[in-house]
Parts: structure tokens; C-alpha cells; sequence
């Protein structure tokens, strides 16, 4: 299925620290596979004691009664837990170099649930639910193909917690992707300083101005940057002006404390940088692009600045100006492993993510 180009670069929420809970069966290769956030690897001829070793999650064969075919219901299942709470856009199912023991067919269901459920609460059928929700048929059953990307868009515009794929009847997935919008609980943020650039608090990059060598969310993602190519870094710049990104956060916010890490970045780190604040009506029209060529629509958050390569930075902001949107320039070009920004939600702001977590829940 085709999807809009906004639905594939969405965040993925199973990478935003999600876990494999359970699965059907995982004879042939673990369960734990399909999150790794590395792209899926093949050796030919590697075997260890049950046979070919694929990267994926790999079920037996099933049988049907005497040796024949599996009823056209048979499945194997694999239930998900994502990072964080979020409306799921669309799914994609990665077959990467499972040939000849592909899954004929897959579907996903999502449900929300409170807490941290065990297992055996999440194992109900459908018509049982769980604690605090009941799984809900996000992607109706469809065709896979071996060695090949299949996404799925989702329509519901509730929020979940977890994800459970069915193969039908048997066979080996690669990789999935859960692809949507953090949706962030408001009781987990209401008067305490958190990082408000944060993927997981419901924060994202909405523009950049280049992302040559990688992803510009990186700097906002979960944990530290362990090589160069887990943060942002841009091409070299050969002409007038400079690079930026601009994060905007789940709601209005005042800035407290920033940290703008290099750490990784020895060569190709930043000689400056500099954060501004703005509010989503004067900063972002409606399609989301950043104003960044309008200086009255920002204030100041930190004065150019200048930075070492390798070292985690931390500045206290001084302003009590609030934003939902910050910018961070880099000068002139240069890689950037993390940016921080730590503080609290305005009233206005916590009202909007209560807004946002009661829309979700219908």
C-alpha cells in the first residue's frame, strides 16, 4: 500500500525504547529481532543448530491434522509494547531475505493500556480486551511477498500501548516498524522539568535545513549517541549562512536548561551555536514549515555560543519567555549527537496535552 510521505517519516515508535513482550513461537530466530534498529543482514551458508541463521523473527513450520496444510486461520503472533503512548499511522512489515519461508499473510491489532501490564494480561482475545483497553484491528489481513517492504496504513485515530502482528499461517518477518505520533500523559508531565525536545515527551523536528549524512531526530531520540551516525551531522557548507533544525514540543513550555552534545563529533563538530524560542502562531505556518528567515518571530533562548568538539555543553537559559518551538543553529555546518532542553509546561501547555490525550482516547 502506498503511503503519504509525511506517514513514512514519522517517528518510529517501537525504536523509541519499545520492547518484544511474548510471541507464538520462535523456533527459528528470536522474537527480539524485529526491533533492532539496524537494517537486517543475510550470510548464506551460516547455520547453527536448528538450521539457517536469518535476522528476524522466525516461527516453526505448522502442520495441519495428518501432515496437512494449516487451516486458513492458523497464525503465529507477536505482541509489541511501543516507546511511548501514540496514534499509529501506518506499519511496515519487512521480509528482508526470508525467500521461501515468508509469511503468506499478516494482520495487526493495537490496544491502550494503563500501567505495565504482564503477558497474561495482554494475551485476551479481541473480545476479551485487557486492563484498560481492548484490542482493536488496526490492518485487516493482507498479502506478504518474501524479501520485500510492505507498509500498511492505519486510519484509527485513537492512541495505543502496544502491537500485536499475526502471520498466517507460519514464517519469518525481518523487521517492524510502528510509524506515528507520541502522544504524551499528561500526569507524567505536570509540574516537573523533563526534556521537553524529547521524541519520546511528544517532540519532534518539524524542518532542518540539511540532513546529508543523517536524520535530524536523531538528536532528539532516546539515549546517547554511541557512533556519529546516531546523531545529526550536515554536509559541508560552501556557501554564506549556516545550518539549523527546529524542534517544536508537545505544548508550551519555558526553557530552563539546554545541553548540546558534540560527544563523537571531533573533527566535524560545530564551531557555534545558538538556540531561539518561538510560539507555533508566529513561527510555523500551517504546513509546518519553519519562519526561520523572520527574526521577530523568535527570541533569544542562548547567544551564539561557541563549542568543542566531543563534549556534552549544558547552558542555564535565562528567559522565562514561553515557546513550543525552539531553533537551534549551528555554525557554520557540522554534527550535533544530542540537544536537550529541559523545563516545564505552562498551563496553557499542560491544557493542550490534556486535550490532546482525552481526543485520543475515543
Amino acid at each position: 500500500m502506498n503511503l503519504s510521505m509525511d506517514e513514512q517519516l514519522l517517528p518510529d515508535l517501537l525504536r523509541l525504547r519499545g520492547s518484544v513482550v511474548a510471541a507464538s513461537d520462535e523456533f527459528f530466530a528470536a522474537k527480539e529481532n524485529l526491533i533492532k534498529p539496524d537494517a537486517p543482514v543475510f550470510v548464506p551458508a551460516t547455520y547453527g543448530a536448528k538450521g539457517q541463521i536469518y535476522d528476524g523473527w522466525e516461527t516453526r513450520r505448522r502442520r495441519g491434522p495428518g501432515g496437512t496444510l494449516p487451516d486458513r486461520s492458523a497464525r503465529d503472533w507477536v505482541i509489541l509494547r511501543l516507546g511511548a503512548p501514540g496514534v499509529i499511522r501506518s506499519i511496515t512489515v519487512d521480509t528482508a531475505f526470508f525467500t521461501g519461508n515468508f509469511p503468506q499473510a499478516c494482520s495487526a491489532d493495537a490496544c491502550s493500556v494503563s500501567g505495565y501490564p504482564s503477558f497474561d494480561e495482554l494475551a485476551n482475545e479481541p473480545a476479551s480486551g485487557g486492563p484498560g483497553g481492548v484490542w482493536q484491528e488496526i490492518v485487516p489481513r493482507g498479502l506478504l511477498t518474501g524479501d520485500a517492504r510492505h507498509s500498511f496504513s492505519v486510519s484509527s485515530r485513537r492512541r495505543f500501548t502496544h502491537v500485536r502482528l499475526n502471520i498466517f499461517p507460519d514464517g519469518g518477518v525481518a523487521r517492524l516498524h510502528v510509524h506515528g505520533e507520541v502522544v504524551p500523559d499528561p500526569v507524567l508531565l505536570q509540574g516537573v522539568a523533563f526534556d521537553l525536545a524529547a521524541l519520546e515527551n511528544g517532540a519532534d523536528v518539524v524542518a532542518c535545513s540539511d540532513r546529508f549524512y543523517s536524520s535530524p531526530r536523531n538528536a532528539i531520540s532516546p539515549g546517547l549517541s554511541r557512533v556519529m551516525g546516531e546523531g545529526w551531522e550536515t554536509r559541508r557548507r560552501r556557501s554564506a549562512g549556516n545550518e539549523w533544525l527546529a524542534v517544536r514540543f508537545a505544548g508550551a513550555a519555558v526553557v530552563s536548561l539546554a545541553e548540546v552534545d558534540t560527544s563523537g563529533y571531533i573533527g566535524n563538530s560545530p564551531g557555534m551555536a545558538e538556540l531561539r524560542g518561538s510560539l507555533s502562531a508566529g513561527g510555523v505556518s500551517s504546513d509546518g514549515v519553519v519562519a526561520g528567515d523572520d527574526p521577530s518571530s523568535w527570541h533569544p533562548l542562548l547567544e551564539r555560543t561557541p563549542l568543542l568538539p566531543d563534549t556534552p555543553h549544558r547552558f542555564r537559559i535565562a528567559s522565562s519567555v514561553a515557546c513550543d518551538l525552539v531553533r537551534l543553529d549551528v555554525f557554520p555546518d557540522g554534527g550535533v549527537a544530542r540537544l536537550r532542553l529541559y523545563g516545564t509546561l505552562t498551563p496553557e501547555g499542560l491544557a493542550h496535552v490534556r486535550r490532546r490525550w482525552a481526543q485520543t482516547a475515543l
